[in-house]
């Protein structure tokens, strides 16, 4: 199973020469995807303008599954989230909104940065609860498949 975040259309100006959306903007889309989290757990670009503390991606592993092309509307969807006191771990789903298709996925180790000091920082309390809150509401549904980055955690 998986958690809906939200949805993209593939623009002209996203694809390449081979005719299918560039890798760059499979980030993108799901960048925005996850934004919707972060918005969720106060940690997103509200946080970053007003707390001065967000997260920073350091490291990812994505899969391009099959092409998506000009046109194409895809889903943004989780597969798997967890967290210690500092990083968290995502897998992020993307799907043909139309035919249904898995076309990539990401999975990202995020650090929490305060912004003042440009430093990782362990995650606020209320924020920790949060996440820790939609962690036990959602882990049935979590279907992550394999996990790349789930070692970086520090439990």
């Amino acid at each position: 199973m998986k958690i809906y975040l939200n949805s993209g259309k593939v623009k002209n100006e996203w694809t390449d020469y081979n005719g299918h959306m560039n890798l760059a903007f499979y980030i993108h889309l799901f960048d925005a995807g996850w934004e919707v989290l972060l918005q969720r757990f106060s940690m997103g670009e509200d946080s970053a303008k007003k707390e001065k503390k967000t997260t920073f991606a350091v490291e990812s592993h994505t899969t391009y599954d099959k092409e998506v092309k000009e046109g194409d509307e895809v889903d943004i969807n989780l597969l798997f989230l967890d967290r210690d006191k500092k990083r968290l771990i995502y897998k992020l789903e993307m799907t043909h909104k139309e035919e249904g298709y898995r076309a990539a996925t990401t999975e990202v180790c995020s650090l929490y940065v305060d912004l003042n000091i440009r430093k990782v920082v362990e995650i606020d309390q209320d924020k920790q609860k949060k996440i820790d809150n939609f962690i036990k509401n959602n882990e049935n549904t979590f279907a992550p498949g394999n996990l790349s980055l789930i070692h970086k955690l520090k439990k």
